[in-house]
C-alpha cells in the first residue's frame, strides 16, 4: 500500500504526512501516527519504520538533491541534540490515555449524512424549477397577451362584475382576412355581423342564453361613436330599415355600433364583445382535435365545398368553416336554418372545450389559447390575459346542459312580396327580452313547463286510480262530435253487445264538433267513469270530473271526437315506444 493510500486508510490529510526537517531543511515524509517525533522513540511506542522511498521521498512540485535521493544513509542518521522533526498533526481525536490536546489543525466538519446531500440538492433543483418556470410562465403569459387584439369602443364597459349579470356579444364577420381566406366573403368589403350571438350570463352563473340575430333582420341602427386612432371621436349617423349586418364594418362602423344596435332591439346592455373571422373557426377547431358533428343525410354543397357523409363525422380548419358557412344544404337553405347549425356546432364545439381530452392536454390547451388569442378581437375592457382568464372561470361554472340555444323570434317582413328579410315578431320576441332582461333561466322555464305537465298528467293519472262499478251500473249518454256518420250508434251497439252496457243511450250529434272525446260525469259517478275508460281504452286527459254529485238515475256525458277511430278502437296510445323513437339525450342530426 503506497503512502497516499495508507494515509487515507488511518483518516489523515496526506498533504499533512509531508513534514519539514529543519536539520536537513527538506520536506520528508512522515508516517508515524504520534503526535510528534523525536529524536528517540517513546518508550510506550514503536520504532517507525523507514523505507528507503520513504526517505528519499520528495513532495510534489519540489526539487531535492541531498544525499537519500542518491542513496545515502547518512541523511536519516541524527544526534540527540538535533532540533525534533514536527510530528504528524492528526485528523483523528486522540487515542485513549493521550493527555495531549489537539496540535496544529483543527477538526475536519464531519461530513453530511447522504440524505441531507440529497434534500439540498433537490431543493437547489426545485428552485430552479420554480425560478425557470416562473420565468416560462411570463414569457408565456406575455406571448399569448402580446396575442391579442382590441378595440376601444365608445361608451364601453372597464370589465365585468362577479356578482352581476352581464352580456357578451359574439361577432362573426365575413372579412377577407388571414391566410387562405381569399376565396370567402366580399372581396374588398371591411366586413358585415354576419354571424351574431347575444351571450347572457346569469347573476348566480347557473346558466346562459345564447340568442342568435338573424344577419337579414330589418331594423333602425341608431346612431353611434368610434374611437380613432388619434384619440378622437366619430360620429356615424343611423339608418332606418336596413339589415342588421351593416351594423359592422359599413359605413366605418365598428363593434361599438354594433353593441348599441343590439341594445335598441333588446333593451340589454352589452358589456363585452368578441369578434372573430374565418380564421378563428378554422384554427380553434384544430387546436382541440376536430368537433363532432351529425348530418341526417349525405352533404356535398359545391358552394361551401362542404363534403359530409351521413351520420356523425369530426370536423376541423377548412372544413369545419364550410359547416358554419353553408346556407344551401340544411332546412329550406335560409339564414335561419344556417343558424339552427351554427348553434349545434358552438354546442358541440363548447363541450369539446370542457371535455377531458382537452382540459387534460397541455398540447391541446396551449393550441387553443394560442388560436383563440390570435384570431379574436376584443373591447378593451377584457383586453388582457388576466381579464380573459376572468372571464373563462366565470363561463366555466356553467354547465353546458344550463346554456341554452335559441334564435329570436321573427316574422317575414310584411312589408315584401315575397319575403326575403325578417322582423322582430311582436309577440314572442319582447317576451323573451323581458325574460332575459330579468335574468329569468331559460332551462328552468322549460323545466317548470315539464313539471308542470308532467304534475298535470299525473294528476290525470289518479282519475283512473280507484274502484269500478259493473258493466250494468254504467250509465251514459252518447254524442257524436267526431264528423263521422253513425259513429254514436255503433258505440252504443259495441257497448251494449259486447260489454253489457245496456244503460247506454244516442244522443245523436254533439252540438259543435270535437277534436278530443271527453267523458264528463260527477264525483259520485268516477267508479263508472274508470269502467268505461277501461272499455273504450279512454286516456286519463279524456275524463273531466265535475264538482257536484249527480242525481241517482243522471247518466254520465260521453262526446266523440275527431280522434274516434271506430267503435272498441282504444284511443290510448301503444305501451311501448315504436321502433326509431329517439329520446332527447341523443344528438340531433342536421337536417
Amino acid at each position: 500500500m503506497d503512502a497516499h493510500s495508507r494515509g487515507r486508510a488511518d483518516e489523515i490529510d496526506p498533504a499533512d504526512q509531508w513534514v519539514l526537517n529543519p536539520q536537513t531543511g527538506h520536506y520528508e515524509l512522515r508516517l508515524d501516527r504520534s503526535a510528534e517525533q523525536s529524536s528517540q522513540a517513546a518508550p510506550s511506542q514503536p520504532r517507525p519504520r523507514t523505507t528507503r522511498s520513504a526517505r528519499g521521498a520528495t513532495p510534489p512540485g519540489q526539487r531535492t538533491h541531498d544525499r537519500a535521493e542518491r542513496g545515502d544513509h547518512s541523511a536519516s542518521r541524527t544526534t540527540e541534540a538535533a532540533p525534533p522533526v514536527p510530528g504528524q498533526r492528526r485528523r483523528r481525536a486522540p487515542e485513549p490515555g493521550d493527555q495531549r490536546g489537539p496540535a496544529g489543525r483543527r477538526k475536519r466538519r464531519p461530513e453530511k449524512s447522504r440524505k441531507k446531500k440529497v434534500m439540498m440538492w433537490t431543493g437547489g433543483t426545485m428552485a430552479f424549477v420554480v425560478v425557470a418556470g416562473a420565468a416560462g410562465a411570463y414569457a408565456l403569459y406575455n406571448h399569448f397577451d402580446n396575442n391579442i387584439n382590441t378595440i376601444e369602443v365608445a361608451g364601453g364597459s372597464e370589465g365585468f362584475k362577479k356578482d352581476e349579470a352581464f352580456n357578451v356579444l359574439l361577432i362573426g364577420t365575413d372579412k377577407r382576412t388571414g391566410e387562405g381566406n381569399a376565396g370567402y366573403g366580399d372581396k374588398n368589403s371591411p366586413g358585415h355581423a354576419d354571424t351574431t350571438i347575444l351571450f347572457h350570463v346569469s347573476k348566480d352563473r347557473t346558466n346562459a342564453t345564447a340568442m342568435s340575430i338573424p344577419r337579414d333582420l330589418v331594423i333602425d341602427i341608431p346612431e353611434c361613436e368610434t374611437k380613432q386612432s388619434d384619440g378622437s371621436v366619430k360620429k356615424i349617423p343611423g339608418q332606418t330599415d336596413e339589415r342588421f349586418n351593416i351594423s359592422l364594418g359599413q359605413s366605418d362602423r365598428d363593434p361599438g355600433c354594433t353593441m348599441r344596435t343590439v341594445k335598441e332591439i333588446t333593451g340589454l346592455t352589452v358589456d363585452h364583445f368578441m369578434m372573430a373571422d374565418f380564421n378563428a373557426v378554422k384554427e380553434m377547431t384544430t387546436a382541440v382535435g376536430g368537433v363532432k358533428v351529425c348530418v341526417a343525410k349525405p352533404v356535398n354543397d359545391p358552394k361551401s365545398h362542404l363534403k359530409l357523409p351521413a351520420g356523425e363525422s369530426t370536423i376541423q380548419g377548412e372544413q369545419a368553416l364550410a359547416f358554419v358557412r353553408t346556407r344551401h344544404s340544411f332546412g329550406n337553405e335560409s339564414d335561419l336554418d344556417r343558424m339552427k347549425v351554427q348553434q349545434q356546432f358552438l354546442s358541440s364545439m363548447i363541450r369539446q372545450m370542457k371535455s377531458d381530452d382537452t382540459l387534460t392536454s397541455p398540447t391541446k390547451l396551449y393550441g387553443l389559447a394560442d388560436a383563440a388569442t390570435k384570431a379574436l378581437t376584443v373591447d378593451t375592457g377584457i383586453g388582457s390575459i388576466s381579464k380573459l382568464k376572468s372571464l373563462a372561470l366565470e363561463l366555466a361554472k356553467i354547465d353546458t346542459k344550463n346554456i341554452t340555444f335559441l334564435t329570436m323570434p321573427v316574422i317575414d317582413n310584411p312589408s315584401e312580396p315575397r319575403p326575403v328579410t325578417v322582423v322582430p315578431d311582436p309577440v314572442e320576441a319582447p317576451r323573451l327580452f323581458e325574460m332575459m332582461q330579468s335574468d329569468t333561466s331559460l332551462t328552468e322555464v322549460k323545466k317548470k313547463e315539464t313539471d308542470a305537465k308532467n304534475a298535470q298528467a299525473a294528476a290525470q293519472a289518479k282519475l283512473l286510480q280507484g274502484a269500478r262499478s259493473t258493466a250494468r251500473e254504467v250509465r251514459v249518454d252518447v254524442y257524436n262530435g267526431s264528423g263521422k256518420t253513425g259513429a254514436a250508434q255503433k258505440t252504443i251497439e259495441w257497448l251494449q253487445n259486447e260489454h253489457g252496457v245496456t244503460r247506454s243511450s244516442n244522443k245523436s250529434n254533439a252540438p259543435e264538433p270535437a277534436a278530443k272525446t271527453t267523458l264528463t260525469y260527477a264525483p259520485n259517478q268516477a267508479d263508472q267513469a274508470r269502467k268505461l275508460a277501461d272499455l273504450m281504452g279512454l286516456p286519463a286527459t279524456a275524463l273531466k270530473p265535475g264538482t257536484q254529485d249527480a242525481g241517482e238515475r243522471e247518466p254520465m256525458t260521453l262526446v266523440l271526437g275527431a280522434d274516434y277511430k271506430g267503435a272498441g278502437v282504444p284511443l290510448t296510445g301503444p305501451a311501448k315506444a315504436p321502433e326509431g323513437a329517439q329520446t332527447a339525450d341523443k344528438q340531433v342530426c342536421a337536417k
